[in-house]
C-alpha cells in the first residue's frame, strides 16, 4: 500500500491519538493492554454505556481476573470503515496506536501488513487446526504469507429479509424464495402499490448494499475466488462479471422499487425503516438478527440474495469472516497481547460470543452449536450449508482505497450518475495504482 494516500495532515491526527496509544503501565502498578474496537466485538447502548451483551467487555473481564496484574483498555472507534482505517495508519506511523487491533478481515488487515506482527507460530497446532478463516488475514491470502490476525467467528453472509406481514398483503408467495434475481425484481414490481411500504427500503448513500449486492451476483457467475483472483491480478476488475453485477444491482433504482431517498439515505436507517415496515424486503446481512429478533420475533423471513438467471453457481452466498484481531509491531507488550489473543482463540471464549451476539456461528470445530438461539441465525445456517460456492466479498478483499472507490462507485451507479463500464474502469485504475510500481 501507498501511505501517501492519506495525506500528510493524519500527522496531526497521529499525534492527537497518543492518549489511547499503548503504554506498559498505569498509576495502579499494573500492566495496560490498549485495546482499538470500531464497534465489532463491543457493544453500546443508545446512551454510550456498556451494554450488557458487550462480548469484549465480558471477555476482557475474565482475562482480567485470571491476570490480577493486568489492565486493558478498550477504545471504541467510530465504526466508519475509512475513517478508522485512516486513523489507526495515522497512529501506527507515529508508532503510538493500540496494542491489539480489531478490524474486518481481508483487505483492511491485509493492507496494513506494514504495522502488524506476524502471529506465525503465536498459537498452537490444535488451535489452528481446530478454527478456520486462516487464509482470510494471511498477506496476500497465500497460506505462506505472514499471519496478520486472529480470524474470529464462522462469518456473516448477505441476505434478502422480508415483511411476512406486507408480503402477504402485496400478494407474494415467498413460500419458496425467488430463484434468480430476475425473479426477485419481478416481486417487487409485482408489490408496487400494493401496500403503503416501498417494495424494497434501501439506504445506500454509503454504498453499502451495493457492496452487498455486487458481491452476491459477481461470485454467482465466477465462484468463491472471484475476488481474491481479481487481487491477485488473475481476473481484471473490468470482467463482464462485474459490469452484469452492476447494471442489476442499478435496476432496483431504475425500476423505482425503492425509496425515492435511497441515495442520500444512510446505512444507519436500514434497519429502523424495514421494522417500522417502510419497505417489503430489505437487502442487509446476519448482523441484523439480534435485533431484527428482537424488535420482529418470527415475523420477518430471509433468504439469500438469489443470482443473475444462467450463473454458474446458482446457489452461491457472499460473506465470510468479518473479524480479525491483530498486534501491532510497534506494541511494547505483544507477549501479553498474543496471550490475551489464545485467551480468545479458545473455543469457549468463542462460544460466548457466538451466544451474545447471534449474528454468527462459530468458527471452532468443537464449538457448542446450542448457543445459537436465533431463529434468524438458524435459517442462514441451513443456506451457507448448502451453498455451490462461498464467495469472500470485494471489500474484505481489496485494498482499504480500491474499497473506499468501490463504496463511493456504488452509491453512483445506483441512483445513474456513473455507468456500471465507468464504474469498474475507475476501479481497475485504483487497483493497478495501489499494486504497479
Amino acid at each position: 500500500m501507498k501511505l501517501t494516500r492519506i495525506g500528510a495532515v493524519l500527522a496531526i491526527t497521529a499525534l492527537a491519538l497518543g492518549a489511547a496509544a499503548c503504554s506498559p503501565g498505569d498509576d495502579s502498578g499494573k500492566t495496560t493492554l490498549t485495546i482499538w474496537d470500531p464497534g465489532l466485538l463491543t457493544k453500546k447502548t443508545d446512551d454510550g454505556s456498556v451494554a450488557d451483551n458487550s462480548f469484549l467487555h465480558a471477555a476482557v473481564a475474565e482475562f482480567e481476573k485470571r491476570n490480577e496484574d493486568v489492565s486493558v483498555e478498550i477504545v471504541t472507534l467510530s465504526g466508519d470503515i475509512p475513517k478508522d482505517a485512516a486513523q489507526f495508519q495515522a497512529a501506527s506511523i507515529a508508532g503510538n496506536g493500540p496494542d491489539i487491533r480489531i478490524g474486518y478481515t481481508g483487505g483492511n488487515t491485509v493492507d496494513y501488513a506494514e504495522f502488524l506482527e506476524d502471529l506465525d507460530g503465536t498459537f498452537s497446532d490444535e488451535t489452528m487446526t481446530d478454527l478456520t478463516g486462516w487464509n482470510t488475514v494471511r498477506e496476500g491470502y497465500d497460506d505462506t504469507g505472514a499471519l496478520l490476525g486472529l480470524p474470529y467467528g464462522g462469518g456473516s453472509y448477505f441476505y434478502v429479509f422480508y415483511n411476512k406481514e406486507l408480503a402477504e398483503e402485496a400478494g407474494l408467495d415467498l413460500s419458496t424464495p425467488p430463484a434468480t434475481w430476475e425473479d426477485l425484481l419481478a416481486l417487487g414490481e409485482q408489490a408496487l402499490g400494493k401496500t403503503d411500504a416501498v417494495p424494497f427500503w434501501t439506504p445506500n448513500q454509503e454504498g453499502y448494499v451495493g457492496a452487498w449486492v455486487v458481491a452476491a451476483l459477481v461470485g454467482g457467475q465466477l465462484g468463491s475466488t472471484a475476488f481474491t483472483d481479481m487481487y491477485n491480478g488473475e481476473i481484471d476488475l473490468t470482467d463482464p462479471a462485474m459490469v452484469k453485477a452492476y447494471e442489476a444491482f442499478g435496476e432496483l433504482y431504475a425500476l423505482g422499487l425503492t425509496n425515492p431517498d435511497a441515495g442520500s439515505l444512510g446505512n444507519g436507517e436500514q434497519l429502523p425503516g424495514f421494522v417500522q415496515g417502510k419497505g417489503i424486503f430489505m437487502v442487509s446481512g446476519a448482523w441484523e438478527n439480534a435485533a431484527l429478533e428482537e424488535a420482529m420475533g418470527e415475523n420477518a423471513g430471509v433468504f439469500p440474495i438469489p443470482m443473475l438467471a444462467g450463473s454458474d453457481f446458482p446457489n452461491a452466498v457472499a460473506g465470510g469472516p468479518n473479524v480479525s484481531i491483530s498486534v501491532t509491531n510497534y506494541s511494547k507488550q505483544k507477549e501479553l497481547a498474543e496471550e490475551f489473543l489464545n485467551f480468545l482463540a479458545e473455543p469457549s471464549t468463542i462460544d460466548q460470543y457466538v451466544e451474545l451476539f447471534q449474528v454468527e456461528p462459530s468458527n471452532s470445530a468443537t464449538a457448542d452449536v446450542s448457543v445459537i438461539t436465533n431463529y434468524y441465525l438458524k435459517e442462514e445456517a441451513t443456506f451457507v450449508a448448502e451453498a455451490d460456492a462461498v464467495v469472500y466479498p470485494f471489500d474484505n478483499v481489496m485494498p482499504q482505497s480500491v474499497i473506499d472507490l468501490f463504496y463511493r462507485l456504488n452509491a453512483t451507479v445506483f441512483t445513474g450518475q456513473t455507468s456500471p463500464e465507468d464504474a469498474v474502469e475507475q476501479l481497475q485504475d485504483a487497483y493497478d495504482a495501489e499494486t504497479v510500481g
